[in-house]
């Protein structure tokens, strides 16, 4: 052991008549390990809440979109989705098509997205399928000719008015039933609808016809099949699915998407694999009016919010971290001022001014690395119990996520630790060097 650091580890083994010492040392330890551990904990909640919100956005969405958007919807999509999807860093690609309805039953209505789309595609570019746990999404394969209902109301399809139906009734009842389009609900919106798996709800297109008797709603009854759970507020509260083919019939577009999506290899090439995806389209189709956009656009001010919380937390919760080395800084002062006979008879037995500032460097370093090291493994075992038994609950409605996500990063730690630990140091410099100013004949003169 050196012996500057064998000094102040002995120095900070304070005697009883140095008790206070002592304490102010352990409070000094203590703040250190508090603002370390405090540090550690709040980046693993907003890395949790990032890394959370990232995964589910990019699990229920394409990475980039591509739309066409001089002209209603992209025709002729069948041969430029089969080029397009071997574009370098292109996973997969899917039609799909997003309008805003109305979907009731009975008395109770919500507005919705509704997702037109091919399952064989969308599971390669979206986890949203993968997600329903009430039902099934198999019956939103294409069929070789798709049911629907008339776009006006039908004889056959309302309830029959006999109060107790016969047998013959019911089997044609749930004949009709069964030969209704089938629609995927999102849990919350199933729940304020009311529906369950065999429901038949109502789904009304702003697109309405236009008839001699001036512009009539469209609208087509759905068999719900399925209830998905994605976790994320924002879609299972106001999204649906249903079959390309029924998108296309009750929005009265003919053979046409309104987007291709894309999956890439690296969610990160997003921007310039989007521009090249458009230069693409442009060649195939012989056409402008191409346009892409990804997801780093269409999130981006909630990842600016997160990234400015994460320096705003950083920079509040370092403060704790200062005031400890406050306390370090008057820790080593009260220590000079009490050791002061003890550096002079060291400096009279040829002990260098440098080995004396070393002595209480070292001193304070100890305080700033035990108290960082305490505070690492104190910060790191709350956040493994926080994301590994989830113990703290959100409001999904508020917060889009039910818990509070943890993520702790080696990273992280490795800066707190090397912030707190140059904190420390920098408080050591004050004491070292007024240390290392006394002189031993004044020290020693009336000894």
């Amino acid at each position: 052991m050196r012996f500057e650091l064998f000094i102040a580890s002995r120095y900070l083994r304070a005697k009883r008549r140095q008790a206070f010492i002592g304490i102010i040392t352990s409070i000094s330890i203590a703040g250190v390990a508090a603002g370390v551990a405090s540090l550690i904990v709040a980046l693993a909640v907003n890395n949790g809440f990032r890394q959370d919100l990232q995964d589910r956005l990019l699990g229920s969405t394409a990475h980039i979109s591509l739309l066409r958007v001089e002209s209603d919807g992209i025709q002729n999509w069948r041969p430029l989705l089969a080029k397009l999807e071997h574009e370098p860093h292109v996973v997969a690609a899917a039609p799909a098509i997003y309008e805003q309805v109305l979907i009731s039953r009975g008395p109770r209505a919500r507005g919705a997205v509704l997702k037109g789309m091919l399952p064989r595609y969308e599971r390669k570019v979206s986890d949203l399928l993968q997600t329903v746990n009430v039902g099934s999404a198999d019956d939103l394969q294409e069929a070789v000719a798709p049911a629907s209902q008339p776009a006006s109301p039908s004889p056959a399809a309302q309830t029959p008015a006999n109060p107790a139906p016969s047998p013959d009734d019911l089997t044609a009842l749930h004949a009709r039933v069964a030969a209704m389009p089938p629609i995927v609900l999102g849990r919350d919106l199933a729940d304020s609808l009311g529906a369950r798996v065999s429901s038949v709800v109502l789904v009304t297109s702003p697109q309405g016809e236009l008839t001699p008797f001036g512009m009539v709603p469209k609208y087509i009854r759905f068999r719900v099949v399925g209830v998905f759970n994605s976790g994320f507020f924002d879609y299972d509260s106001s999204w649906a699915f249903i079959r390309l083919a029924d998108a296309q019939e009750l929005f009265g577009l003919g053979d046409v998407i309104s987007v291709i999506q894309f999956k890439l290899d690296d969610i990160y090439r997003a921007p310039a694999v989007g521009d090249a995806l458009e230069q693409a389209a442009n060649r195939v189709t012989g056409s402008t009016g191409f346009m892409t956009t990804n997801w780093m656009e269409q999130n981006k001010p909630l990842f600016h919010a997160l990234r400015l919380e994460r320096l705003v937390t950083f920079i509040t919760i370092g403060l704790i971290v200062f005031v400890a080395a406050l306390n370090i800084l008057i820790s080593l002062t009260m220590m000079v001022m009490e050791k002061t006979k003890d550096i002079a008879v060291l400096m009279s037995m040829g002990t260098k001014k440098r080995q004396i500032r070393r002595v209480f460097i070292a001193q304070g370093m100890l305080i700033g690395v035990i108290g960082t090291v305490i505070g690492l493994a104190l910060g790191y075992a709350i956040s493994w119990a926080g994301g590994h038994y989830h113990f703290i609950s959100l409001s999904p409605e508020v917060y889009s996520i039910d818990y509070v996500p943890f993520a702790p990063r080696l990273m992280d730690g490795l800066i707190v630790a090397a912030v707190s630990i140059g904190i420390s140091f920098i408080a050591t410099i004050y004491p070292s060097w007024s240390a290392a100013r006394i002189l031993p004949a004044e020290a020693l003169r009336y000894e």
